[in-house]
C-alpha cells in the first residue's frame, strides 16, 4: 500500500497526543477520587466500573483517529474489482486496393474513421488491439485498455501489398492468445480446421475491416472456422463499392471492387454479421454485438473511503458503549 498524499501522515501524531491527554486526565480523576474516598465522600467497591471497560471506548476512539489520519493521506492499493469487460481485435486491411477512392475520402480513410469511431464507442473496460494485414499480417497494437494508444496505432497505418484475409484472422488470434499460434497450413487447406486446437477464447471478437478482395491461396472461411472453434466471433465491415473503381499500383491501373460475399461468409461462419461502412449505424450495431462479461481485474485505486468508514464505525461503537456503561461519551 502507498499514499497519494503522504505528507498528511504527520497527523498521526494526534494519536499519541490524545493518548497522553487521556492518561493524564485519568490520573487526575483517580487522584481526585482517592482524595474524596479518604474523606468518606465517595463510595468505593465492586459497583465501580473498573478494568477493560474503563479504557475500551477511548481505545476505539484512538484507533478511529489513526484511521482518519491514514484516510487523509489517501491510501492507494491494488484491489480486485469486478468489471464488465471484453477483448476486441481490430483487423485492418492495408492492401493497395484500400487506396481506392470509390468511397470518401478513400477506402483506407473510411476504414480508419470507422475504426476510430468504434474505439471511442467502447467503454474503458474493453481491451482493444490492432492487427494490420496485407500479404501478411502484423500486430501493431496488443490488446490494451489504453484507447488513445489504439487510436494512434490506427492513424499510423499505411498501405502496401496484396491481401490475405486469412493471415489477418490468424494474427488476430495470435493477439488474443498472447503468443504465436502454430497452425498446419496443410490441415487448413484440407479443411480440417475443426481438428486444429489453438485454445479457447470465448467472448472475444475480431472486427475485420476490408474490401473483401482476397489474393491468398488460404480460404478466409477456413480460417474463420478455426476462429469459431476457438470461441471467437468475427464481425466484418465492408469498405468500397460493388461497382468498384481503379487504383494505381506500380505504374498500372488495376480494377478493384468490394467483395461483400467473402466478408458475409467469414462473418456467418462465426455467427457474426456483415456491415457496410456507409451505414451510419454500423459502429453502434457492431458495438452492440461485443460480448461484455463480468471478470475481476487488478486496479490500483484509492481506498480512503474504507479507512474513513471503519473510523466512523469505531467512533459509533465506542460512543455507544461509553454511554451505556458510564452515561457519558468518553
Amino acid at each position: 500500500m502507498t499514499f497519494a498524499t503522504p505528507e498528511w501522515l504527520w497527523t498521526l501524531v494526534a494519536v499519541p497526543a490524545a493518548v497522553a491527554v487521556y492518561v493524564a486526565a485519568r490520573r487526575r480523576r483517580t487522584r481526585r477520587s482517592e482524595a474524596l474516598a479518604a474523606q468518606g465522600l465517595l463510595i468505593t467497591g465492586p459497583g465501580r466500573r473498573q478494568g477493560w471497560r474503563r479504557n475500551l471506548p477511548f481505545t476505539l476512539f484512538a484507533a478511529a483517529l489513526a484511521l482518519l489520519a491514514l484516510a487523509a493521506a489517501r491510501p492507494m492499493a491494488t484491489v480486485k474489482t469486478p468489471r464488465l469487460t471484453s477483448t476486441v481485435i481490430l483487423a485492418m486491411d492495408i492492401s493497395n486496393s484500400m487506396g481506392a477512392k470509390d468511397v470518401k475520402p478513400s477506402r483506407i480513410g473510411a476504414a480508419k474513421l470507422a475504426a476510430r469511431d468504434f474505439v471511442h464507442d467502447q467503454p474503458s473496460s474493453v481491451k482493444i488491439g490492432v492487427v494490420a494485414f496485407g500479404p501478411s499480417a502484423l500486430i501493431v497494437q496488443r490488446p490494451t485498455f489504453d484507447h488513445p494508444a489504439v487510436v494512434q496505432s490506427i492513424n499510423d497505418l499505411s498501405l502496401g501489398g496484396a491481401t490475405s484475409i486469412a493471415s489477418g484472422i490468424l494474427t488476430s488470434l495470435d493477439a488474443l492468445a498472447g503468443k504465436t499460434l502454430k497452425v498446419n497450413d496443410r490441415a487448413l487447406n484440407e479443411d480440417n480446421s475443426k481438428e486444429v486446437n489453438i485454445g479457447y477464447f470465448g467472448g472475444t471478437t475480431i472486427v475485420l475491416i476490408s474490401d473483401g478482395e482476397n489474393t491468398s491461396p488460404i480460404d478466409p472461411e477456413t480460417m474463420a472456422r478455426l476462429a469459431s472453434s476457438a470461441g471467437v466471433r468475427i464481425q466484418t465491415i465492408g469498405v468500397g463499392t460493388v461497382a468498384g473503381t481503379t487504383v494505381q499500383i506500380g505504374g498500372f491501373r488495376v480494377a478493384t471492387a468490394l467483395d461483400p460475399r467473402t466478408l458475409e461468409n467469414v462473418a456467418k461462419v462465426t455467427n457474426g454479421t456483415y456491415h457496410h461502412v456507409d451505414d451510419r449505424a454500423v459502429v453502434s450495431e457492431v458495438s452492440h454485438t461485443i460480448d461484455l462479461h463480468f471478470t475481476f481485474v487488478n486496479e490500483y485505486i484509492q481506498i480512503s473511503a474504507i479507512f474513513a468508514a471503519a473510523a466512523m464505525l469505531l467512533l459509533a461503537v465506542g460512543g455507544l458503549l461509553s454511554v451505556l456503561w458510564f452515561g457519558r461519551v468518553l
